[in-house]
């Protein structure tokens, strides 16, 4: 049984809290749960270097933020913080990897990424989401950040990738102005694209479109986890404005969550 040792939570909640791993131990089912999620369900190539972990070179930077169910005593929830100070030290955040994203960073303010986010499947259905998104947002606004930025991965249909209609389906709000535009390191190839939206958006990439994340350009082909990944940039001032009105309070990620990662 896992024990959550000094941790803090970030959002308690009566069953569901959520807070920053410290423990190598709980760090470590967290990589696990990564790993049933991309690896198995998904059938990611991951390239770690522990069998039935996804750990990769990213890690040690990051902080590890955690939704733990009190009642069964797991984890069911996960996402994955650099800071803007982390990434430095890196030398990079994720996302460089797929897109050249230099016009996005000279912006003047501080960046958090998130990624590999993913939920239990046996815990799908929005609770866990919402605790996730609320802590994560606390996360930034206390921690002083300026944007949440992040790759967002909709998986193909049967068909293959539909870029055109995931862009038609997003408003034009949405869609970063050519000062933010990025390009991806590997675009979609033609022969992966289809015109039939057999996928849709994932319900968390949704709830940053209603929280006003810009879309930043073309999408870039990710061949190990057979995804297409879009840059998505949220400014947090205007989070923060909803944040402070209790916003997230009543804030629920829909019960039509049928995927187990998107950002």
């Amino acid at each position: 049984m896992l024990k959550k040792t000094t941790e803090t939570p970030i959002k308690p909640a009566k069953r569901l809290e959520c807070f920053v791993a410290e423990s190598n131990e709980l760090i470590q089912e967290a990589q696990k749960l990564r790993y049933r999620i991309f690896a198995q369900e998904l059938g990611a190539k991951l390239k770690s270097p522990v069998e039935g972990l996804d750990l990769d070179e990213v890690d040690p930077y990051c902080d590890h933020l955690i939704v733990f169910d009190n009642n069964t005593q797991k984890i069911v929830g996960y996402t994955r913080l650099l800071t803007d100070v982390q990434a430095q030290k890196l030398g990079r955040f994720y996302s460089q990897g797929e897109f050249n994203m230099n016009r996005v960073l000279e912006m003047p303010g501080r960046f958090l990424e998130v990624g590999r986010t993913c939920v239990d499947p046996d815990f799908r259905g929005g609770a866990v989401l919402t605790t996730l998104w609320s802590a994560l947002v606390e996360y930034a606004l206390t921690g002083g950040f300026n944007y949440l930025l992040g790759c967002a991965s909709i998986t193909p249909g049967p068909s293959g990738f539909a870029v055109d209609a995931v862009y038609r389906s997003i408003n034009a709000k949405n869609i970063a102005p050519e000062s933010y535009q990025v390009t991806p390191t590997l675009p979609v190839p033609a022969h992966l694209r289809c015109n039939r939206d057999e996928s849709g958006i994932p319900p968390l990439l949704k709830a940053y479109l209603r929280f006003g994340a810009l879309i930043c350009g073309e999408p870039c082909w990710d061949k190990d986890f057979n995804c297409m990944d879009l840059l998505v940039l949220l400014p947090l001032d205007q989070v923060q404005e909803r944040y402070s009105k209790h916003f997230m309070k009543d804030f629920q990620v829909s019960n039509e969550i049928n995927t187990s990662a998107s950002l």
